[in-house]
């Protein structure tokens, strides 16, 4: 008996890692997809004449040799790319996802890239990053946090570490459990990162920066500075729901609100609050933008429903500004 037990603890496992292998795969094919329709885009747009290709390619100057010309590439861009074989790595970025409970919001029972709330955006387009990074042959690493720092990897450009990466983001799309909540606490956090943080790198963070009060928003302000401070670059993305969380759109009706990292509940009906709501949001949005002028930092909104492209367009303008 105690062979055939351990032989179905044995199979269970297997049978969780097929799925979870599965599920890792689902990701980075996406992350794939999303980065290669963006490319294919980008082509067709204003910004065509954006080098896209990156640290891979280079144009291909008239005489030289074809032997390395990318005849696939030519075939999407009707333009001669030449590949490139150098091994230098350009730059080193790390990804930062806020990942409280409120980051949960709205809560949805499926991952599904289409449908998305602020986490499974924050997760989507985070693989979407690593997978243009590594067609650019840059370093990265993630750091996950909430109360504390949950994860914080070294930045690093290998195969063997870009599936720890997806393989950690890949956790990020199950529900969150019921019965746990995860506060924000974003400055201490951020502090540890930066201290963590030893060489110049692209920071590039996901969050609603919602915190619990106005001490705990000025110290995440003191936290941002810190990594500016050592003078790592800051990109914001400021993750919302716009139509719910901002435009606070919801029927003429009676609803039943929960904090989702406190538990509190609010009996209302958003008829009777949306006008003071807004204002309050108004100004809330002014002042982010505001504080990341005064610190230098790039502000992004991020609306979960706009799609990834607002992620990837951003990050490649600060990349040609900064190489």
């Amino acid at each position: 008996m105690g062979t055939l037990s351990s032989f179905n603890i044995k199979m269970n496992s297997i049978s969780l890692h097929s799925q979870r292998v599965k599920r890792f795969s689902k990701l980075e094919f996406i992350a794939k997809q999303v980065v290669e329709g963006f490319i294919t885009g980008l082509h067709k747009s204003p910004f065509h004449g954006f080098s896209v290709e990156f640290a891979e390619h280079r144009l291909y100057n008239n005489g030289e040799s074809t032997r390395h010309i990318d005849w696939k590439l030519y075939a999407r861009t009707e333009k001669l790319f030449v590949k490139r074989y150098e091994e230098e790595t350009n730059l080193r970025c790390q990804i930062v996802i806020d990942t409280s409970s409120s980051m949960y919001f709205p809560l949805k029972e499926n991952d599904s890239h289409l449908d998305v709330n602020k986490i499974g955006f924050s997760t989507y387009a985070a693989a979407s990053l690593v997978h243009l990074l590594k067609r650019q042959r840059d370093a990265f690493g993630l750091s996950l946090f909430s109360e504390n720092v949950e994860i914080h990897t070294d930045t690093k450009s290998t195969t063997t570490h870009s599936q720890l990466v997806f393989g950690e983001l890949d956790k990020l799309l199950q529900p969150l459990p019921k019965d746990k909540s995860k506060r924000s606490s974003g400055a201490q956090a951020l502090h540890e990162i930066a201290d963590k943080l030893k060489r110049r790198s692209l920071v590039i963070l996901f969050s609603d920066m919602i915190e619990n009060s106005d001490k705990n928003q000025d110290d995440l302000w003191n936290a941002l500075q810190h990594l500016k401070h050592n003078k790592h670059e800051v990109i914001l993305f400021h993750v919302t729901d716009k139509k719910k969380e901002l435009d606070f759109d919801f029927e003429n009706r009676p609803y039943r609100f929960v904090d989702m990292e406190t538990g509190e509940e609010l009996k209302l009906n958003p008829l009777e609050v949306r006008e003071a709501y807004q204002k309050a949001m108004r100004k809330f949005e002014h002042d982010l933008k505001l504080k990341c002028g005064q610190y230098s930092i790039d502000l992004v909104q991020a609306d979960i429903s706009k799609g990834f492209d607002q992620v990837l367009l951003p990050y490649l303008l600060k990349r040609k500004k900064m190489y």
